[in-house]
């Protein structure tokens, strides 16, 4: 008997719309992150993208613990001597908390060409409005991520 490995064919994705309004950072993060490598599928396999599609609104309402917005380093470096950028987390998260969301994220998934399919799955978004009903998304709720 050998170890069953799914085929590209045979993977079928799903929409999730997840509402971050009040939910704790990390938690909801680390949610996302199985849902798009698809570790919540029996078909699970380490080396393929088998994850489905996660939507995430209310990005802007997003909740962070213990002081962690004044600090917590994002830190961006050009390349170049002297050209290292670095902020407060709770800057970036005013200023754009899509792109403080999704670096969480990216950060929890696999470094290299398979993590970067994966991320391309994940749409964010500052608002409650998003483009995607067509893909009729189902709502996920994570009861742990939820602040107090």
């Amino acid at each position: 008997m050998s170890t069953y490995s799914p085929k590209a064919s045979e993977i079928s994705r799903e929409w999730h719309v997840v509402d971050a309004e009040g939910m704790i950072l990390g938690r909801l993060c680390t949610e996302v992150a199985r849902l798009l490598r698809g570790k919540h599928k029996p078909t699970f396999a380490p080396h393929m993208d088998s994850g489905d599609h996660v939507v995430i609104i209310n990005a802007d309402k997003i909740v962070l613990t213990s002081g962690k917005a004044e600090s917590r380093m994002v830190h961006n470096y050009s390349g170049y001597p002297g050209g290292l950028k670095s902020e407060a987390f709770g800057k970036l998260l005013a200023r754009r908390p899509d792109e403080a969301i999704r670096g969480s994220v990216r950060g929890m998934l696999p470094k290299g060409p398979l993590g970067r399919q994966m991320i391309k799955k994940l749409k964010v978004y500052s608002g409650a409005q998003h483009p995607h009903g067509a893909q009729n998304p189902t709502t996920t709720t994570f009861a742990h991520a939820k602040a107090r």
